[in-house]
């Protein structure tokens, strides 16, 4: 027990003496900040380092405000405080040390503490390594992913410090990566081929950025092994990183061309079964999509304590109003039409203007903003080059949900049996007691509520406005002829067929090209098969 007092004796002197250091530096802060004010811009770049040196608990509430010049000094006492405007357009001040809130002043009371884009650098160099001792392991990767883009010295000996004691899987892999890097640029030629070796299957563009330089720094004509072997290397890297990234960027166009179908289907859906139940080329389809994204934006004012819920609410708002107008357009004008498709085209080609023109009316021409729920906001990150954005995957799932809930009701419920006994043979359905102008009542109040549902979805990808639906109706029309006119899983194919190749030819060709192919394909297509690719079959399809 003896023999162990001498050491139990040496921590803790050792663990006072830490802490006295410890002390001293927090100590030192008030005296820091005090030198704020009087300081001048070419000799703050030590004052904000000494400053962060102390890793006092307010350094953060002092550095933070600083870049984003929120720091001033009441010019009375040149007391530091972070700033505030208020509704009075008076400035709320909080002491920077206590966090004691102070009262307004004007601004003619305070002087703001100069910086420039170059301490604003140094700044969130510094915050970022406070960072990476952070409790919270977003915050802390979030550190290290600005520590990989902008590395500094700090950064990497705290990097170094504290990799073996990370416990987070994600973060040790960056400050792996981060170490790697430095490693490759500053290392021995051993040290840089096994960081190459390392960082080949690395997707960070920084990673690239970092053996493309490396092999630039390398003599073209090296005559030594090892040389010519880390050029070798670097190459073989930089191209199994291109690879890679090639793939992932095919899976993403894949992806942005499976949302874009997602939306042509939604916007086609209905127009396949009024278009092939009733035969009726509805020019007014797109402006039923516009009401629906417009009843999602009169939600979202009406309830703004409700943004979460708002989409939620409004799918079956917009469903509701859209069906309605629908069913109007239908008792109103088209069943007055029937047989004489030119005129039924101008017909709804006029009530488009006039939907078109009343909502200018009402909510004037400019475009409205919908905002989106917290919960369809950011991105799943798959890797560091490839991120599924939330909106574009609920559109996706939302577009089947809808999809298969239409096919469902079409199948198993006597308004289904009867939709399809009219589509099929409109005189023998009336010989059995099947109300047909009520089918086709109900057939395009859903077709049009449909493209309600539509316009809800939408609102989250672009600006809700009068002319939203007129960027929509030429696409809906095409993917309706290609499929088959009024077949629902020809619908459902030509929508992602043509929105896939839409966006894959959209990276090399431009998107006025990308959809000129696109026409040029369906035209020569249709040549071919005038019925789609999923005609109707049996007597009705003669």
């Amino acid at each position: 027990m003896l023999r162990l007092f001498p050491l139990l004796l040496f921590f803790v002197m050792s663990f006072n003496a830490s802490a006295a250091v410890s002390e001293t530096q927090q100590s030192a802060l008030p005296l820091l900040v005090e030198q704020l004010p009087n300081t001048k811009l070419n000799k703050m770049a030590p004052l904000i380092e000494q400053i962060a040196a102390t890793s006092a608990p307010q350094v953060r509430a002092i550095l933070q405000p600083l870049m984003d010049g929120d720091l001033y000094y009441l010019k009375t006492n040149k007391r530091v405080v972070s700033v505030y405007k208020n509704e009075q357009k008076q400035y709320q001040l909080t002491d920077v040390l206590s966090a004691e809130a102070l009262p307004a002043v004007k601004k003619s009371a305070i002087k703001k503490v100069r910086t420039n884009n170059r301490l604003r650098g140094q700044i969130r160099d510094l915050l970022a390594n406070l960072d990476l001792t952070n409790t919270d392991t977003d915050i802390r990767i979030a550190a290290l992913k600005q520590l990989l883009d902008n590395p500094n010295q700090a950064g990497l000996v705290a990097v170094n410090k504290l990799i073996k004691a990370e416990k987070d899987e994600d973060a040790r892999e960056l400050m792996s990566v981060i170490l790697l890097i430095e490693q490759l640029q500053t290392g021995s030629i051993a040290e840089k081929l096994s960081a190459a070796k390392q960082l080949s299957n690395r997707l960070e563009p920084t990673v690239k950025n970092a053996l493309v330089k490396q092999l630039g720094s390398l003599p073209s004509n090296a005559a030594d092994a090892e040389t010519k072997e880390l050029k070798t290397v670097l190459s073989n890297a930089i191209d199994s990183i291109e690879q890679q990234a090639s793939v992932f960027s095919l899976a993403e166009n894949l992806f942005f061309g499976l949302s874009l179908g997602s939306v042509l289907l939604l916007a086609a859906i209905g127009l396949a079964i009024t278009f092939g139940v009733m035969g009726v080329i509805n020019m007014a389809h797109g402006e039923m999509m516009m009401l629906g994204a417009y009843t999602t934006y009169v939600i979202q004012q009406t309830f703004p304590n409700l943004i979460e819920y708002s989409l939620l609410m409004a799918v079956p708002a917009a469903f509701l109003v859209s069906g309605f107008v629908g069913v109007l357009i239908e008792r109103g004008v088209i069943r007055f039409l029937k047989g004489r498709p030119l005129e039924t085209l101008l017909a709804t080609f006029g009530i488009s203007l006039i939907l078109q023109q009343l909502v200018r009316s009402v909510f004037s021409p400019l475009n409205r903003q919908v905002e989106a729920p917290q919960w369809m906001s950011g991105s799943l990150e798959i890797n560091p080059i490839l991120s599924l954005t939330y909106n574009r995957l609920y559109i996706i799932l939302f577009a089947l949900m809808v999809f298969f809930s239409l096919l469902m009701i079409l199948k198993n419920s006597s308004l289904g049996l009867h939709v399809r006994a009219v589509s099929q043979n409109r005189d023998m359905a009336r010989a059995l007691s099947v109300k047909s102008s009520w089918v086709d009542a109900i057939t395009f109040g859903l077709g049009s509520g449909i493209a309600g549902v539509a316009g809800v979805a939408l609102s989250q990808l672009t600006n809700v406005g009068p002319n939203l639906g007129q960027a929509y109706i030429i696409d809906s029309f095409l993917v309706v002829v290609f499929g088959g006119v009024g077949n629902l899983w020809g619908t459902l194919v030509a929508a992602m067929t043509m929105g896939t190749f839409n966006k894959i030819l959209e990276p090399s060709m431009g998107p006025v090209l990308a959809n000129i192919i696109v026409l040029v394909s369906l035209v020569l297509f249709i040549q071919k098969r005038p019925k789609g690719l999923f005609p109707q079959k049996g007597r009705a399809a003669e």
